[in-house]
């Protein structure tokens, strides 16, 4: 399998600790490494706080965006994964790219137009920006 043979070796990347850490990652003090699982918890982490969000009239404009591009990227990251010829994989990666683009997009107007939360989404802007870097850097290399 295309993907998975990635997901093993040509996605591992530079460590990140992660702020959605587990009990058992938590006592081994271990970091994510794995592109899938910090996808995964990244698409977990921006769901959670749109939850928190205030409902108000704007915000809700932005929910919607937001809710719709980081579960496409997760969606398509798993797709890549799944895939079966380089092509799919090829296809499926430049999507999870664009959600990306478009979902820290979102985070940043999110961020600058409710500054109680600017503080606490710092990292979470980090993260969809290493996401970001680390999935161009694979779409670049497979394209060779």
């Amino acid at each position: 399998m295309i993907g998975g043979r990635y997901s093993k070796s040509k996605l591992i990347n530079k460590p990140m600790t992660n702020t959605n850490t587990t009990n058992e990652q938590l006592t081994t003090n271990k970091k994510v490494f794995d592109i899938h699982k910090r996808i995964f918890d990244f698409v977990v982490r921006v769901l959670n706080l749109v939850k928190s969000l205030p409902k108000t009239q704007q915000n809700l404009v932005f929910i919607n965006q937001i809710t719709r591009s980081v579960t496409s990227m997760g969606a398509n990251d798993q797709e890549a994964d799944g895939s079966s010829s380089r092509k799919e994989f090829f296809r499926s990666l430049t999507i999870v790219k664009k959600e990306t683009k478009e979902t820290n997009y979102w985070l940043k107007i999110i961020a600058e137009t409710n500054p109680g939360y600017k503080i606490r989404m710092k990292p979470l802007v980090q993260e969809g920006e290493e996401i970001e870097a680390i999935i161009s850097s694979i779409v670049q290399k497979s394209k060779q």
